[in-house]
């Protein structure tokens, strides 16, 4: 698995631009991910990180399977305030059965009803939605915690409005199976994946 760390210059036009915009930064990301125009890009999964600053040093981390092209990006006029830092993860070492770790996950917590998919606003909803999918993902909460929750709203130039409510979790899991949970990293958590969303992150704890 590869990681890779982007600081963003926010003296760019277009870094604005894609900060302000979950769906534009997709966009600009997909050009790490791709050989030629039209091609389907490799699945990769993201997230703009909280700091006590964002705009003064606004950070991305970017989560693939295969490496990025980040010369794409860096040859874009003053996106990135340094090189993009890369490196790799190995799973089989990273998740060890019964082991804690600390985790964040921006992810899209939805119930569907009727046919129709909706976001879950409250945060016991939220939180019973991350139960629910360690059950599913190969871990179990030991402390979880949301700290943020917003509703993203993107409108493409003459398309429908997308309205995406985010939550971003923090706290302590256990695993329960290691390879569920392996799984889980590389394909990520939830949907709206384009969006920022899905990206689970675990330290040692």
């Amino acid at each position: 698995m590869n990681l890779t760390r982007l600081t963003l210059d926010p003296r760019s036009a277009q870094a604005r631009r894609d900060l302000a915009d979950a769906y534009d930064m997709h966009r600009t990301l997909v050009r790490a991910f791709v050989a030629n125009d039209g091609e389907a890009p490799l699945r990769f999964l993201w997230r703009l990180e909280e700091g006590a600053n964002p705009w003064a040093s606004p950070t991305l981390l970017v989560q693939s399977r295969e490496p990025g092209n980040w010369d794409t990006l860096e040859s874009l006029p003053g996106y990135l305030q340094r090189p993009a830092e890369c490196k790799e993860v190995d799973l089989d070492a990273l998740v060890r059965p019964e082991q804690h770790y600390r985790f964040r996950l921006q992810a899209n917590p939805t119930v569907s009803r009727d046919g129709k998919r909706y976001g879950l606003a409250g945060e016991s909803e939220q939180l019973a939605w991350l139960q629910r999918q360690g059950e599913r993902h190969g871990f179990a909460l030991q402390t979880a915690l949301v700290s943020a929750s917003d509703l993203f709203d993107s409108r493409r130039k003459g398309g429908a409005a997308i309205i995406v409510q985010r939550a971003c979790f923090e706290g302590v899991l256990q695993v329960t199976s290691g390879d569920a949970l392996r799984a889980a990293l590389l394909d990520g958590i939830g949907p709206a994946k384009a969006f920022g969303c899905g990206l689970l992150s675990l330290a040692r704890a």
